[in-house]
């Protein structure tokens, strides 16, 4: 009980005051609602693994829904399902190619944040 306590006193401030210079620089560089409430959602999608291995097999190559099945051990239904949550989160993006059709990330931005992820937990 006692160290809780210690934590809880740490995370305190000993002096009640505002430094409002900080705290006026710091507003007008604040995202607004919107955007926070949209990262917030991008970082919903990032949270499930198997998402989040459908996407890091994306950032390697551009897959079918069976190479990606194949290679992660997945069933089909459970891939499309994923794939789909990702479509519509703008995550990735597809093209056919006759009766196929593709999968890749829809940019460069998705494979930086998996890169940095990695780079972050393996530190």
């Amino acid at each position: 009980m006692t160290q809780d306590i210690r934590v809880q006193n740490a995370e305190l401030c000993e002096v009640k005051a505002i430094h409002e210079n900080i705290v006026t620089e710091v507003t007008q560089r604040m995202p607004n609602q919107t955007h926070v409430q949209s990262l917030s959602a991008l970082f919903k999608v990032f949270g499930d693994g198997t998402r989040l291995s459908i996407l890091w097999a994306l950032s390697e190559s551009e897959m079918c829904v069976c190479d990606i099945c194949a290679l992660l051990n997945l069933k089909q239904s459970a891939v499309s399902h994923q794939l789909n949550k990702l479509k519509m989160s703008r995550i990735v993006k597809h093209r056919r190619d006759g009766k196929v059709m593709f999968y890749s990330l829809t940019d460069d931005h998705v494979r930086k944040l998996l890169e940095t992820g990695m780079e972050h937990i393996s530190e």
